[in-house]
Formats: structure tokens, C-alpha cells, sequence
């Protein structure tokens, strides 16, 4: 039996081992609620189930992420409880975006930790590279004006993603949006729990993330917000090429990422992706609505090498070429002006020399 086999042998023997992966396709209901359909995915921190809610009307699909923290510890239990309850809450709060999905429940059952999503129906955008090719210069683009506000969104709430990766994009169906699922905020607070509880280990941490797509920093358990920007660098990478992180060179003294070699964009968009893609947090893009302004700017980039410069170049002079007889609308409405003016001047001259003189004669007090 090759590695692949056995790894898939392994993963399934320990999701039946779980009390959901044992309802599955049983039709006993989890919580007397939930008819568990399949097991859609497995990480590190816990297994993510597709279900069924019996309890609503139409019996909608939802999204079952079962968390299992490693910790024996009453206490440690405890501290996980109450941090679960404060990260649960946040997902909620985030949930009222249109492009993250809602969270509809969450609880605790004999020391497990269960989030209850909403189902997007879609795919992811590995899927979509697979089945349609690479995404053009241009697609990548729009991919990414469609993505960083909503990126913003997560940042002005106090949140790092942490796992920003094609996988965890969704295409929408239904509409074509963009969806961001399998936030690591949750994850790693168990992971901090795990690391809290072992005793054999209690100076180190768990890394939460996806190797290649995650940052230096990332990987010393030193998440910051620009490290959600350098996992959206790569993942324009990937949308570019198709080819996976780990595929890539890096450069020997700086460590950076060597995708000159793989991709020709344009000399505007290639300074965003090297941007992106810094080794320190601190010369990388600080903000997505940084990057966001900067795309922007690109339709204006000709008219303001004119304006930038500290001696400025004077604007090109294109050559008009008017129909014979044609004279522009100022120089018509000071012509206007000037013939109104003359008018009255006409006018006033007229008057004045038809007007009648009165004169007075001081001999006989009387008017001439």
C-alpha cells in the first residue's frame, strides 16, 4: 500500500473513531437535529461535516466544524470554553457580511467544540484553475477588486484571517460572489489551549495556516494583518500560473518568492505582486484599501508622470483640427459681450444729445 493510500486508510479510521463521523449516512440525528450526509474535509484542529438541519422548515443544508482540542486539564477545558465562546461570537458578528457565510449555532458537547455554518453552494477557486485554466492578468485583477474590501472588512474587525488560500475562496453559484470560509481564528485559540495544557511541551505553539501560503512570521506563530495580504499575494500567484507555492524558487539571500520566472505581467501590476509578497511585514502593502487605491490609480498613471516629477513635464499638446469657420465657445461669448457693450454705449450717446437743455439767465430770473 503507497503513502497516499495508507494516509486516506489513517484519515478514515480516524473520523469513524468520532461520534459524527459515526452517525454518518447512519440517519440518527446529532443532537436530535442533525442528519450528518458526508465528511467534507479534515485539518488539523478538527473534521468538517456536511448535514442536514431536520429542525428547519425545508430542511436546509449546513456546514458542521467539529474543533478538537488536545487537553485533558479541567482547567485548561475551561479557558478553552470560554475563548471558544469569545471567537464564536466574532465569526457571528463577521457572519452579517454578504461574502462570509453566517454562523447559525455553536456549542460544546462532552468537551468538543461544534460550529454550525451556512452552506455555500459554489466552488472553490482551486477547482475552478483545474477546470478552466489560469486566470488572465486582467481576471486576477477583478479577482482582487472583488476580494479586498471584503479583505478590509475582516481587518476592521480586529481579525486575522490566518488561511487565505484558493481552497478557502469560494465561487458562489448562485451570484458569482466571492465567499471566504475557514477562518483560523478559532483554530488557533484551541491551538493555544493544546499548547497551554502539554506539559511535555509548554513553551511551543502550533502553527495555524497552510505552508507556502503563509508568511515568515506566520510560521513563527507571529501572525499579522499583512500576512493575510502576503497568502493573497500567492494565492494571485497560483490564479497566474496554476502551479502551487512550494513549486516556486525563492531567492537565496532575501528568501523572496522568485515568480518572475513563471509569470509576465504588466511593470504596474508586477510592483503590487512584489509588494505583496515582501519577506517583512513592514515593506509589504499595510492595508487591502492600500492596494485597493493603487490598482485604482493605474488608468491615470500616464497623466501623472506630469504631475509627479520635481520638474515637471509639460502636458503633450495634441494637435486639433478644426472645421474651417469654427470658433470656439469662449471666443463667441466674449464677441457677445463686446457687441452688447458697444449697444449701449450707442445708446447712451443717442440719448444724451437728444435730451432738452434747460438754462438760467441771472439778469431775468427766468429759465431759457
Amino acid at each position: 500500500m503507497n503513502r497516499s493510500l495508507a494516509d486516506l486508510a489513517k484519515f478514515r479510521a480516524e473520523v469513524d473513531q468520532t461520534h459524527l463521523g459515526q452517525l454518518c449516512g447512519s440517519g440518527e440525528r446529532f443532537r436530535d437535529r442533525y442528519e450528518i450526509l458526508k465528511i467534507l474535509g479534515r485539518g488539523g484542529f478538527g473534521i468538517t461535516f456536511l448535514a442536514k438541519d431536520m429542525g428547519l422548515p425545508g430542511q436546509p443544508i449546513c456546514v458542521i466544524k467539529q474543533l478538537c482540542p488536545k487537553v485533558s486539564d479541567p482547567a485548561a477545558l475551561q479557558q478553552a470554553h470560554r475563548r471558544f465562546e469569545q471567537e464564536a461570537k466574532t465569526l457571528s458578528k463577521l457572519g452579517s457580511h454578504a461574502q462570509i457565510p453566517q454562523l447559525l449555532d455553536y456549542f460544546e458537547v462532552e468537551g468538543e467544540f461544534y460550529l454550525i455554518q451556512e452552506y455555500v453552494r459554489g466552488w472553490t477557486l482551486t477547482k475552478e484553475v483545474k477546470r478552466s485554466g489560469s486566470f488572465s492578468e486582467v481576471a486576477v485583477k477583478q479577482f482582487l477588486f472583488e476580494f479586498l474590501p471584503l479583505l478590509q472588512y475582516v481587518h476592521d474587525n480586529h481579525v486575522i484571517h490566518r488561511d487565505i488560500k484558493p481552497p478557502n475562496i469560494i465561487r458562489c453559484k448562485d451570484d458569482g460572489r466571492l465567499v471566504l470560509i475557514d477562518f483560523g481564528a478559532v483554530k488557533e485559540k484551541m491551538a493555544q489551549i493544546s499548547d497551554a495544557s502539554s506539559i511535555l511541551r509548554p513553551s511551543t505553539t502550533q502553527f495555524v495556516g497552510t505552508v507556502g501560503f503563509a508568511s515568515p512570521e506566520q510560521l513563527a506563530s507571529r501572525p499579522t494583518y499583512s500576512s493575510d495580504i502576503y497568502a493573497l499575494g500567492v494565492t494571485c500567484l497560483y490564479l497566474l500560473t496554476g502551479k502551487p507555492p512550494l513549486e516556486f524558487d525563492y531567492e537565496f539571500l532575501s528568501g523572496e518568492l522568485r515568480w518572475q520566472d513563471h509569470i509576465t505581467v504588466s511593470e504596474h501590476f508586477g510592483n503590487i505582486l512584489t509588494k505583496m509578497l515582501k519577506v517583512a511585514p513592514r515593506d509589504r502593502y499595510q492595508s487591502p484599501k492600500e492596494i485597493l487605491r493603487t490598482l485604482e490609480l493605474e488608468p491615470y498613471l500616464d497623466n501623472l508622470v506630469y504631475c509627479m516629477n520635481i520638474n515637471p513635464k509639460p502636458f503633450p499638446r495634441e494637435e486639433v483640427i478644426e472645421p474651417e469657420g469654427y470658433v470656439p465657445p469662449m471666443i463667441r461669448t466674449a464677441m457677445a459681450i463686446r457687441d452688447w457693450r458697444a449697444k449701449l454705449k450707442s445708446r447712451r450717446v443717442r440719448s444724451d444729445f437728444f435730451q432738452p437743455r434747460m438754462t438760467f439767465s441771472n439778469s431775468s430770473g427766468h429759465f431759457k
